[in-house]
């Protein structure tokens, strides 16, 4: 039953997807930006303490519900973790109406081709199991495109659907999240591409096999309206990709249907600092602008 609402609140719900799921590599640039220097932790369990900290107090705040935030992607660490005495995924959606999520890719390959691939993941059947016993909704997986290769983002693509059908076969949804790099010079001709592997690859599910995906804003608007209308995408998410927040909002409202999926933008302006009632604030307001530029479509 539960399952059910989670789907209904993903396909139609009003509001936009939470990413609190830095990991290793992007961690100590997220707990910079909250204002806790690297001088703060001496070892990798004292660095993710804090991190969990840091996203613990966004997920109890009372501006995090979903009313305005209808699901949140987790770290794995955040998954085996608690938030206010409950696992995390659970606390999400039985205290907070947020469905959950959790990031599943272990990281990028090298450069190659215009595209980095995801690095293998050995363990993914065991750890998609362990998500369903968690209570996780869907996954999500990034990998990223630097050039309008045509090879490379086929290839890219390719590899997002593989990971795509092993996380159906578990009963979860996948995000699928191929970003595009913002600055490069062919970022709109990659986006072309893209798009059509995309239709290409959806094309070729099942009727019964339904993933969503997670793109980097378009440079041409309403660029993938396609995808949104396509019957196997329950729905299409952005990525703030390095846009400061009020740009990649403004850019987010001129692409109909579409929603929000930003990390650093959702946690811009936030600081260990703050008392509550300022952090508290302040994450309202940032919630507020993401959810209205979610909807503005």
């Amino acid at each position: 039953m539960a399952r059910q609402k989670q789907a209904e609140q993903m396909r139609a719900g009003k509001g936009f997807i939470a990413a609190l799921d830095q990991s290793g590599g992007s961690t100590p640039k997220a707990l910079k930006l909250y204002g806790v220097a690297e001088d703060a932790w001496s070892n990798d369990d004292e660095m993710f303490a804090l991190i969990h900290q840091m996203r613990s107090r966004i997920a109890t705040a009372p501006a995090f519900t979903g009313e305005r935030v209808i699901g949140a992607i987790l770290f794995e660490r955040t998954m085996d973790g608690e938030i206010a005495g409950k696992p995390a995924a659970r606390f999400l959606w039985e205290e907070r109406g947020v469905v959950p999520f959790l990031k599943i890719d272990k990281g990028l390959e090298e450069p190659a081709d215009g595209v980095r691939l995801m690095k293998p993941m050995p363990g993914l059947d065991a750890l998609l199991d362990r998500a369903v016993a968690a209570g996780i909704f869907g996954t999500k997986e990034r990998s990223v495109i630097d050039a309008a290769s045509a090879s490379g983002i086929a290839a890219n693509v390719a590899q997002q659907f593989d990971v795509a059908r092993q996380v159906l076969a578990k009963g979860l949804i996948p995000i699928i999240e191929p970003e595009v790099t913002i600055s490069i010079p062919d970022k709109a001709e990659a986006e072309d591409i893209l798009l059509a592997e995309i239709a290409r690859q959806l094309d070729m599910l099942a009727p019964d096999q339904d993933v969503m995906l997670k793109l980097t804003l378009p440079t041409k608007a309403n660029l993938y309206k396609p995808l949104i209308d396509h019957p196997r995408v329950m729905r299409v998410v952005a990525l703030s990709g390095g846009y400061s927040r009020d740009e990649a909002n403004a850019l987010l409202a001129k692409n109909t249907g579409m929603i929000a999926s930003f990390s650093r933008a959702l946690t811009e302006g936030l600081s260990a600092g703050q008392d509550d009632g300022a952090f508290n604030a302040a994450l309202d307001a940032t919630i507020q602008s993401i959810y209205d530029a979610s909807v503005a479509g």
